[in-house]
């Protein structure tokens, strides 16, 4: 081995122990913030995680990386099993949600199981739906009343959703009425959260989208977890939630210019 190649190797082994370290820790990471803590090249953070991919250390995903038990992972809850979790609370803010649209608007639906509960309030009625989400594709279907859009993307299956630069690109061409979003929750400083890596781009692009945007989110969720941040509450025009959701985080929302309403 020349002297130039051990330097490299030698530089290269603690750097990629970092980044385990860092990815490990928790449950996901950037390219852009692990090319800052080890202060080396996007370009070398993306060769990194190539090896450190093939040694079965971590998983890639779109931008960055996750652990492998990490918040991405596919062992995530099926996601059946999340729309059945507090089903009822899901269901009455989908329903409040509806009466925010009127006929013939364009409505753009986010992932999740509360917006996979709205397309279902909204069958039968003369609206387009712009989603990326399979599970309202599921639901809307076979409606003829509804004008579907189903935006392009890499399939996750686990999650019932499409993704990636094909997904953002799509969203630059629609404008919709409102923009219905989910998140895993709301901190107490009002800071929208999410646990998934590669549906963050995407909800900020859906943040763009529209004329108004609503966030869906179950009383369950205030305060909320979520390892990566999606936007400040002063970036939704509109909350809805259910009765019983934490009184000092819906109180931060209003301090920043956010309606909250109550399902």
């Amino acid at each position: 081995m020349r002297v130039s190649d051990c330097y490299l190797a030698c530089m290269r082994v603690p750097r990629q122990r970092a980044i385990v370290a860092r990815v490990t820790s928790a449950g996901t990471a950037t390219t852009e913030e692990l090319a800052a803590l080890c202060d080396v090249s996007l370009a070398t953070v993306r060769r990194d995680l190539s090896e450190l991919e093939a040694q079965g250390a971590i998983r890639r995903v779109h931008g960055g990386a996750v652990a492998h038990d990490g918040p991405d992972a596919d062992t995530a809850r099926g996601f059946s099993e999340v729309a059945a979790h507090d089903a009822a609370d899901k269901r009455a803010v989908a329903a409040r949600a509806a009466g925010l649209v009127a006929d013939g608007e364009c409505v753009i639906l986010d992932i999740g199981t509360t917006t996979m509960m709205l397309a279902r309030e909204l069958r039968g009625r003369p609206v387009t739906v712009v989603t990326a989400s399979l599970a309202v594709l599921d639901v809307l279907r076979d409606d003829p009343t509804v004008e579907l859009v189903l935006l392009g993307g890499m399939v996750r299956r686990s999650y019932h959703s499409l993704v990636g630069a094909l997904t953002e690109d799509a969203l630059r061409q629609v404008r919709g009425t409102h923009v219905f979003l989910g998140a895993s929750g709301v901190r107490g400083d009002g800071t929208v959260l999410d646990t998934t890596m590669v549906e963050v781009p995407v909800k900020r692009a859906l943040l763009r989208a529209a004329d108004r945007s609503v966030l869906l989110v179950d009383r369950h969720k205030f305060p909320g977890t979520g390892a990566l941040r999606v936007c400040g509450a002063d970036e939704v025009d509109t909350i809805i939630t259910n009765t019983g959701a934490d009184p000092d985080t819906t109180a931060a929302c209003r301090d920043a210019g956010t309606e909250v309403l109550f399902a």
